[in-house]
């Protein structure tokens, strides 16, 4: 196996079981040794560190969080920091820091043992002890593996947001293609003995697949597929006309009526939408802080793969955009994400004859070479990869 990983990234090891993508992911903080070849990091074998020390300076999260049962959520998070000697008050500051990161609030669950947490709340812990001491490279082994499907799409939207902070250098173990699709900047594909089938961009393995075994692997419904790979960040979305809790019915549908408007956001008093409905449908003096239907929301961060997925969903034909913190950022519709997907589908087309004229050798790993993997903690700036 021969592969280079460029900083910053986050690369998938995806295949079925048996393919060595674990073993793989091992021998990178050596949890186990590799028999022959070189594994760098930074261009410094990994071989010339101690194992523990290795160790220290890679995150690791794995299935299911693995907290120690005897220890409180802090401890947890705090175990690297004090092998290498952090004193007490920076280390009580990155765990809360970590803790707000991953969506805990430090004041709640610092203090709280891991058998008081649901199965997500345990992977976030888990999550955040491996970004404890910052460190530039972080392993995951099916991290989101024992959880249920809606709170695996939570955290993987979380995972999204931290890395675009921090833009760490992860390496991460599935099984599931459309997990890896949805995460990587780039996807391993192993067959079965190690071997690298395809090693690219998740646009590339969806437009080019490698051979067979790829195109068998990814499955049928590339192209729907292919709607995990961008983000209502990436739409250029409407401003829907808002009104706010408490606002005069009337003025509200004169408003609407003035302006040839059919559909409004109701916003409550932290501007987090609570309705989205046809003004002449309104009754009362006021507007009301009350659901009267479903509201459909996504956050700003979901694949357009799931902002279609609650169109369908919705009485509207399109659906209400938040952020972060639940404000409300606009409405998506049909019609917007389908000119994006056309205007992605051409340029990622335009890229592929491109890349077709000017091929070269390095475009896709080859297997069964020496046993060579480089991890770079700096990218060197104009290095072709």
């Amino acid at each position: 196996m021969s592969l280079r990983i460029p900083a910053g990234e986050t690369v998938m090891f995806v295949g079925p079981s048996g393919c060595g993508k674990t073993t793989s992911l091992k021998m990178i903080n050596r949890l186990i040794d590799p028999t022959s070849g070189t594994i760098t990091i930074d261009g410094k074998p990994i071989s010339e560190s101690k194992a523990d020390d290795l160790r220290r300076r890679i995150g690791y999260v794995i299935q299911g969080g693995s907290l120690f049962p005897h220890m409180t959520v802090a401890d947890n998070i705090a175990v690297v920091p004090g092998l290498l000697g952090w004193d007490k008050a920076k280390t009580t500051k990155r765990v809360d820091e970590l803790l707000d990161m991953v969506g805990l609030d430090p004041e709640r669950y610092r203090d709280r043992f891991p058998r008081e947490l649901s199965g997500g709340q345990q992977q976030r812990v888990g999550v955040a002890r491996g970004l404890a001491a910052d460190p530039p490279v972080i392993l995951m082994d099916e991290p989101f593996g024992a959880v249920d499907p809606i709170t695996r799409t939570r955290l993987q939207d979380e995972m999204l947001s931290i890395q675009r902070q921090l833009r760490k250098t992860i390496i991460c173990v599935t099984h599931d293609i459309d997990e890896a699709l949805k995460l990587g900047d780039r996807i391993l594909i192993l067959s079965e003995g190690g071997k690298i089938e395809q090693y690219d961009t998740p646009e590339n393995i969806l437009a080019a697949p490698a051979n067979e075994f790829v195109e068998d692997f990814v499955g049928a419904g590339s192209a729907l597929k292919s709607l995990a790979l961008s983000r209502l960040d990436d739409v250029e979305i409407a401003d829907a006309p808002t009104v706010r809790v408490g606002d005069s019915i009337v003025d509200v549908q004169r408003n609407a009526t003035a302006s040839g408007v059919r559909n409004v956001v109701v916003l409550d008093e932290r501007g987090r939408p609570v309705d989205f409905v046809t003004a002449a449908k309104l009754r009362g003096e006021r507007v009301e802080n009350r659901r009267r239907e479903a509201l459909q929301t996504v956050d700003h961060r979901a694949t357009l793969n799931d902002a279609l997925d609650a169109m369908l969903s919705s009485s509207h034909g399109a659906v209400v955009v938040t952020g972060g913190r639940g404000e409300y950022r606009g409405v998506a519709s049909f019609q917007q994400i389908m000119t994006h997907i056309q205007d992605t589908h051409e340029a990622a087309e335009s890229r592929r004859h491109g890349a077709d004229a000017e091929a070269t050798p390095d475009s896709v790993a080859v297997a069964n070479t020496s046993s060579h993997t480089d991890f770079r903690e700096q990218a060197e700036e104009g290095e072709e990869q």
